[in-house]
């Protein structure tokens, strides 16, 4: 009997996938759990469209991913900190210092999306990398200035 999966079923499929199955588990199982459905001619042309609109949407965010990247590498941001003799921070300037004033200046994202690997310890301009998407990165031109 063939089935669509509405949800991950361990060891049997994943959501979306067609499979075939043996009766007894799709009726007494997977159907009362509403864990799948029937692979009726309609309901695999509603999966098809489903699928369709999902690449669309993902293809979407992709492109808004690469416009943002853009635009983040063409800026700088400017945070502020108190600083000692040599150029050396009182404190650090972290990932979540710089989503703030990535939001004073009307971009919102994620502080987990900054790739900062160690805080920022001196003054001057340091890249950041960002991961907007799982394809695209941007490099943020981060400008820490004394006080």
């Amino acid at each position: 009997m063939k089935v669509i999966f509405l949800q991950d079923v361990k060891g049997q499929g994943k959501k979306g996938q067609v499979k075939d199955l043996s009766e007894g588990y799709v009726r007494n199982f997977l159907l009362p759990q509403g864990l799948a459905k029937l692979a009726s001619d309609g309901n695999l042309k509603t999966l098809e469209l489903q699928s369709a609109s999902e690449e669309k949407r993902k293809a979407k965010e992709k492109e808004d991913a690469q416009v943002l990247g853009k635009r983040l590498e063409e800026m700088t941001i400017v945070v502020k900190a108190k600083a000692g003799e040599g150029g050396r921070l009182f404190g650090a300037i972290t990932s979540k210092q710089i989503a703030e004033a990535l939001a004073a200046k009307g971009i919102k994202i994620d502080k987990r999306k900054i790739e900062l690997e160690d805080p920022i310890r001196t003054l001057g301009v340091t890249q950041v990398p960002v991961k907007l998407h799982p394809e695209v990165k941007a490099k943020l031109n981060v400008q820490t200035a004394e006080e």
